[in-house]
Order: structure tokens, then C-alpha cells, then sequence
């Protein structure tokens, strides 16, 4: 799939946290737009998806001097008290562009440059093996960040389906099996739950000590209205899936991770986005 690019000077990087993440001081969005498309994304009917005219994943802003700006940006925020981050709330910081522009590796350098600039938290929520490259910045926050790897399925024939244009399950499992044995703070984000089989909680275990559990009914801000919208049950009907698009069809996930995980590892919904 062609990708337009466009850069563009930001106004303001840090946004107040709201709604889901209003337990953070504020959200952190390297760029806008996102090129993994992924079909159940709930951005697709906010107003940055909706108001555009081209369809959402074939396009990508880069938000140019984003560096500048956020040293700047978390100065100012810190004089007024603690600032907990979460990036990203509406892209993924890791998707491809990444790989050239470095948008969000600069952020990192910004966040570590100076005691003064750094977070109180730093919440990374990526699908993206690409993760891995900044783990130099991520030891310098170590007791102050937790990175998220989006996993919701073991079956990558699943993945194919619902989110074709984002990395293989193989190489996030990896990914996040890496982070954790740098000692980092790390968790798999199974959101939203996608069709799994009776290994994924095993495959999970052996890359992080901490999941968490979301799905489109708790976590798309809008108690599943707006992915509703987007059609996904005919997905699910293809695959003979029908019964996993159900608000309670996360609980059967939940069971199987409660088997291998201990209770304060095993995160539902919010809870487990939160900071420290």
C-alpha cells in the first residue's frame, strides 16, 4: 500500500489526557496518522480519521523540530507538577516511517536530555518489533516507564485478517521477549482480544510477567459504538468467529491467562494503561 507523506510543525506535541487516559497529564503523538491500518482501529471514526480525504492508513504527517519543541513543551509542564505521558494515544510511535524519520526516537532523546525535561512516567504502546532500537533511551527512564506490546492474537492467520498490514505476531512475541530481558518494565497488550488458541497464554508468558486484557466494548471510548461502525462482524463471520465479537468473549481469554499469570500480573482493560 502507497504511503502519502506530508511534514508539518506541530502546534502542540503534549495534549491534556482525557476520557480513557485521563490518568495521565498528557497524551504524546509522534505522528498523525497511522500506515498498519489495522481495520478495528477506533481512530478510524474520530475526527482525525473522519475529516480527511483519503483513507485512513495511506497517509502518515510527520510533525517536523518535534525535539525542539517537546524540550520546550515538558519544561513548561513541569513547573506546574508531575507530567505522566502516554505515547501513543491515536498512532503507533514504531510504524514504518519511523525507520527513517526517527520522530520518536528524538522525543525519547528530548525526555532523557536533561533531568529537568524528564517524566514522572513514560507509557510506549507500539505493535512494532522496530521498539527494540531505542532500548538505550528506555534504560534511562527505567524506573519510570512501562513499554506495551500490542499482541492480540497467537494465530497470525488471524492477524492477516484484522490487521494485514501490521507486523507478524512472531516478531512482536520476540520483540517484547527482548525488552523484558533488558529489565525493563513491560506487559502484552492482548486489545483488542482477536480468536486465540489454548498456547497463547504459555507463548505470553515466556516474553513479559505482566498482560493486559482489552476489547473493543471496554476500550474504543465509546462502549463499542464506534467500532460497530466500522463493520467488523462480517470479519468475524468469514472466519466462523462469530462468537468471539461479544462483550463477554474477553472473559474466556482472561481465564486461560489467569492459569499462568498471578492475579496482580493479569491487567482488564484501563487498569492496565495506567501509570506506575
Amino acid at each position: 500500500m502507497k504511503i502519502s507523506l506530508e511534514y508539518k510543525k506541530p502546534g502542540k506535541l503534549l495534549n491534556p489526557g482525557s476520557g480513557f487516559l485521563q490518568g495521565y497529564s498528557h497524551t504524546l503523538n509522534p505522528y498523525t496518522g497511522c500506515s498498519f491500518a489495522c481495520s478495528y482501529c477506533y481512530v478510524r471514526r474520530m475526527p482525525v480519521g473522519l475529516f480527511r480525504d483519503q483513507e485512513w492508513g495511506t497517509w502518515v504527517d510527520i510533525k517536523s523540530g518535534a525535539r525542539e519543541q517537546l524540550l520546550k513543551e515538558l519544561r513548561n509542564a513541569k513547573r506546574k507538577g508531575p507530567v505522566t505521558i502516554f505515547m501513543s494515544s491515536s498512532t503507533d510511535p514504531y510504524q514504518p516511517v519511523e525507520y527513517k524519520e526517527k520522530v520518536t526516537r528524538s522525543l525519547l532523546e528530548a525526555m532523557t536530555e536533561e533531568a529537568e525535561a524528564q517524566p514522572d512516567f513514560l507509557f510506549v504502546q507500539t505493535r512494532s518489533p522496530l521498539v527494540t532500537r531505542d532500548i538505550d533511551l528506555f534504560e534511562k527512564l527505567r524506573d519510570k516507564i512501562r513499554i506495551s506490546v500490542t499482541i492480540e492474537t497467537d494465530l497470525d492467520q488471524v492477524r492477516k485478517v484484522f490487521s494485514p498490514y501490521a507486523p507478524p505476531i512472531q516478531a512482536r512475541l520476540k520483540a517484547l521477549r527482548e525488552l523484558t530481558e533488558a529489565g525493563l518494565p513491560t506487559q502484552a497488550a492482548v486489545a483488542p482480544v482477536l480468536p486465540s488458541s489454548d498456547k497463547f497464554p504459555s507463548l505470553l508468558k515466556a516474553a513479559t510477567d505482566r498482560v493486559c486484557i482489552d476489547d473493543y466494548f471496554m476500550g474504543d471510548g465509546s462502549g463499542g459504538k464506534r467500532t460497530k461502525q466500522l463493520g467488523l462482524r462480517s470479519l468475524y463471520e468469514g472466519m466462523g468467529y462469530e462468537d468471539w465479537y461479544h462483550p463477554e468473549a474477553y472473559l474466556q481469554v482472561a481465564n486461560a491467562m489467569g492459569v499462568v499469570f498471578a492475579p496482580e500480573q493479569l491487567k482488564i482493560s484501563r487498569d492496565g494503561f495506567m501509570p506506575f
